[in-house]
């Protein structure tokens, strides 16, 4: 019988080729040969040929989208506008959300009753709406906000002009955004030019990630309105609220801040302009700032030509971490305005506070009372000579009682490394019980984008704002000019560093820095995260010895960046973790060990954890869920 052609062969063997070359190592799963991840790994294995496995926290990270999704996006930034949106969710990348139908249509039915009187809400479960112009006019009712945008991640909510030129309306925002990613709300020209009524936030995007809130002329020329925020901005991360023109021209309005910001991390607040020719303004901020990291706070003519004021500053900022005010023509020109710092500052570790063309202006009647305020770097540039009283005043560089606390001496402070973040290389043996921090991926779920498709999209903030539907003064927007100017940073000295736009980056820089012989870590799982642990058995890799690594972490972006560098003079171990109580593992471990401290920053939170100074002590730390690290292999 004769054979068959060898040109018949020839397709299925490359099949079989391609099939082999596709699949991934132990863990990983088989994966379809016609897709992404499945050229990702192919080049993988020829830029890496040392058949180790894939591990399946990186594989599961690949873009999921199918070789014809990819082969046919299109090269014009146009085109490339038009067809992403389709693609978002077959991409797994992050774009804005729509509001959903139902939500929709709700907002159309109520939208009538709730501009003619009485309350529209209450609005339960609700999120990503758009309530512009909702209640302009209204008399009378209540509208409540529960449980609003709650856990989503890039919500978009948009209150603008909402009750405007309203009468006794009442509203209320509990639980609004909390423990969102990423959020963004608008409240401009909210409630303006209404009389009377009051509102409320309670618990305002509480444990969000990345907030930014606009309150543009919120009440402005509002008349006999009253306003709370209770645990508004609690233990979120690194947000920015803007209060500009806020209650501007108002009457009689009363703003009450309790609670606001504390125990939260680099969050930045702006009044600008806020309560600006305003008459008979009373404004409390209790407790704001209270353990916060990093808080920074303007207020820049803040209550200036207002009429009789009343602005009360009690316990703000304090026993927070450094953190920098700025009192810029605070009440310049004012009329009968007063302002009292009590307690003000008390900063654990020094901050810095300016106070210029504080209270200046032709007018002298006003008096501004500084009662044991606890202020270091403090400077008042410009300050009105007369009626500005200092009582208790003290600074605290100078005031041992101040200068000794320490650590030690209090209890945990929110803003102080959580125990277990940083530890020292001799903890890492077998038997040790050592807290273990929360090492749980913060950053909403995203995957790489092919190589192919994210060289088309230029890496500048404008036009990845343009593409993925996000615009610049939202949180995601930011979020992507911060990603985008890190990137463009020099390097540190002695740092090689490269920004990977896709997963090809991120291994040919592993390789270029550390030779085609390498593998890349994660520790396993979150297990013990947060809670008590034991060590079970402590590997280091390479024998122990001080090595090179590669170490790369997330940045906040529509799709998966990492920002990625070299770091010389380390260790890096492998340990299980074991429940604390038992020698049951329920984890296993990587570590890296930073052995040259010099260049780092004496402020830096390894040195609070666990004392001494730049180049002094080593440094290790747990690799947190969605970072790895790259070694040469063993």
């Amino acid at each position: 019988m004769a054979s068959p052609p060898r040109h018949h062969l020839v397709l299925p063997l490359l099949l079989l080729l391609v099939l082999r070359n596709a699949t991934p190592g132990a863990g990983a799963g088989a994966v379809n040969p016609f897709t992404a991840k499945a050229a990702f790994i192919r080049y993988w294995n020829r830029r890496v040929p040392n058949n180790r496995p894939h591990p399946a926290f990186f594989v599961a990270k690949l873009s999921p989208l199918r070789a014809a999704d990819s082969a046919s996006f299109p090269d014009a930034l146009p085109d490339i506008r038009a067809r992403l949106p389709a693609l978002c969710g077959k991409a797994a990348v992050l774009c804005p959300s729509a509001p959903d139908t139902e939500t929709a249509a709700s907002l159309a039915l109520v939208a009538g009753q709730a501009s003619g009187g009485g309350g529209g809400g209450p609005f339960k479960g609700y999120s990503n709406a758009n309530f512009t112009n909702y209640g302009s006019g209204g008399v009378g009712g209540a509208d409540a906000f529960r449980n609003y945008s709650p856990d989503l991640n890039v919500p978009g909510d948009s209150f603008r002009r909402y009750g405007r030129d309203s009468t006794r309306r009442g509203d209320s925002f509990a639980s609004y955004e909390t423990d969102g990613n990423v959020v963004t709300a608008n409240f401009t020209s909210y409630a303006g030019g209404a009389t009377g009524g009051s509102g409320s936030f309670a618990t305002y995007a509480s444990g969000t990630n990345v907030p930014d809130s606009t309150f543009t002329n919120y009440d402005a020329e509002a008349n006999g309105r009253r306003r709370e925020f209770t645990s508004y901005s609690q233990e979120a991360n690194d947000g920015e609220s803007n209060f500009a023109g806020y209650g501007k021209n108002g009457n009689s309005l009363k703003e009450t801040f309790t609670s606001y910001g504390n125990d939260s991390n680099v969050i930045a607040s702006g009044f600008a302009n806020y309560g600006e020719s305003a008459n008979g303004a009373t404004d409390t901020f209790t407790g704001y700032g209270a353990e916060g990291n990093v808080p920074e706070n303007t207020f820049r003519s803040y209550g200036a030509g207002g009429n009789a004021g009343v602005d009360t500053f009690k316990g703000y900022r304090f026993q927070s971490n450094v953190g920098d005010d700025s009192f810029a023509s605070y009440a310049k020109g004012a009329n009968g305005n007063a302002a009292e710092f009590q307690n003000y500052g008390g900063s654990f570790n020094p901050g810095s506070v300016t106070f210029k063309g504080y209270g200046e202006g032709t007018n002298p009647n006003h008096h501004i009372g500084f009662k044991e305020y606890a202020g270091d770097n403090t400077t008042f540039k410009g300050y009105a000579k007369s009626g500005v009283g200092f009582k208790g005043y003290h600074n605290t560089s100078t005031n041992a009682a101040t200068t000794t606390m320490s650590l030690e001496a209090h209890q945990h402070l929110k803003w102080s490394p959580e125990p277990g973040k940083f530890f020292r290389e001799r903890e890492l043996v077998t038997g040790n019980r050592m807290p273990m921090p929360d090492i749980k991926d913060k950053m909403p779920p995203r995957a790489f984008l092919p190589r192919d498709i994210a060289k088309k999209i230029p890496f500048e903030p404008k036009t990845v704002s343009e593409v993925f539907g996000v615009p610049p003064d939202t949180a995601m927007g930011k979020a992507v000019a911060s990603t985008v100017a890190e990137c463009e940073r020099a390097p540190s000295r002695g740092e090689t560093k490269r920004c990977a736009t896709s997963a090809e980056d991120i291994v040919d820089f592993a390789v270029e820095m550390l030779g085609n012989d390498v593998v890349v870590r994660s520790t396993a799982s979150t297990a013990g995260s947060g809670g008590a642990i034991k060590l079970g058995n402590v590997t280091g890799v390479d024998g122990g010895k001080v090595t090179r690594s590669v170490s790369c972490h997330q940045s906040l972006f529509p799709y998966l960046v990492y920002y990625c560098h070299s770091v010389p003079k380390v260790r890096v171990y492998e340990a299980d973790i074991m429940a604390a109580n038992s020698d049951h593992k329920i984890n296993h471990g990587v570590a890296i060990c930073h052995l040259d401290t010099s260049d780092w920053s004496p402020s830096h939170g390894a040195f609070t954890a666990l004392g001494g100074k730049p180049g002094e002590v080593e440094v290790c730390h747990w690799i947190f869920e969605g970072d790895m690290t790259w070694t040469v292999a063993d």
